[in-house]
């Protein structure tokens, strides 16, 4: 388990608690898992590390903010990706939540480019024009579009959507995805804002896939939830079913690596909702 790394060598040495991972060895392995035959009905959620997931229902293989990367600059990926690059299905869509490095992996995704539909938020398609999709579409707050009887709904946060310090058209948030009675709504990248009720009063969310990590950089910007805001935000949705995503993959943060879970961990209890919340293992399929 990571040790406590003590606040006042914390706020004073971000470059010390960087470099602390940079000679660490990458744990985990790459699976290569025999994904399920689903039926009607069925939802199907490996977690590849940080925010990237496959989800698979009966008709399609969506990837959400695919990222293989060991390296984003100097950020040194601790834990593998949990399914070889290879040994993914034939993915039907990829949805891309904001222009973050740790979230838009271009490398990733020219190489799981097969002429299939992307989306991004607006202001975000220059990034991707020219790695391989077949369309790309745009969308903005609140807007649906639907693909074969999936519907898909892009939804706010309170983030940035920036790819450069000067960058600031692009959008961010995060996607619900409604199938045969079912949905899964991958938040994005956000702190804890207003909204959250009003989403899940709109759409009504049963599996939430919720960030946890990174809530204490050293920019000190209110971006990022924590665990105990995380609770309330699932409560306040609605939801069924909580997976926790966005920490132990990147050091990207002050907190300590184990921090995050444990501190959800704690206030899930806390709030008598500890049952709702399921931690993934990279790589492994998980039906729901």
């Amino acid at each position: 388990m990571e040790p406590i790394i003590p606040r006042r060598i914390k706020r004073g040495s971000f470059l010390r608690v960087l470099m602390s991972s940079f000679f660490r060895k990458r744990e985990g392995i790459e699976h290569r898992p025999r994904f399920p035959k689903l039926s009607a009905g069925q939802i199907c959620l490996t977690w590849v590390g940080h925010a990237s997931f496959l989800l698979q229902t009966p008709k399609h293989n969506i990837l959400i903010d695919p990222n293989w990367a060991n390296w984003m600059l100097i950020i040194r990926r601790l834990k593998k990706a949990g399914i070889a690059l290879d040994a993914l299905p034939s993915i039907d869509l990829v949805l891309v939540t904001h222009a973050h490095f740790d979230h838009l992996n271009k490398k990733t995704l020219k190489m799981i480019a097969q002429k299939q539909p992307i989306i991004v938020p607006k202001g975000v398609k220059s990034l991707v024009k020219g790695l391989g999709f077949e369309k790309i579409l745009e969308m903005n707050w609140w807007e649906k579009i639907e693909i074969e009887g999936t519907e898909i709904t892009f939804t706010p946060a309170k983030h940035w959507g920036a790819r450069i310090l000067a960058d600031f058209h692009r959008g961010y948030g995060g996607y619900c995805i409604k199938f045969d009675g079912r949905s899964v709504y991958h938040c994005g990248d956000t702190a804890y804002f207003e909204k959250f009720p009003e989403i899940g009063q709109r759409l009504n969310p049963e599996v939430i896939l919720m960030p946890i990590g990174s809530y204490d950089p050293p920019s000190g910007r209110d971006v990022h939830i924590n665990p105990e805001k995380a609770v309330q935000a699932f409560q306040e949705l609605g939801g069924k079913i909580m997976i926790p995503m966005h920490f132990g993959t990147y050091r990207m943060s002050y907190e300590p690596l184990h921090e995050p879970a444990y501190r959800l961990i704690m206030a899930a209890k806390k709030k008598g909702i500890l049952s709702s919340v399921r931690f993934l293992n990279e790589g492994i399929p998980t039906l729901f």
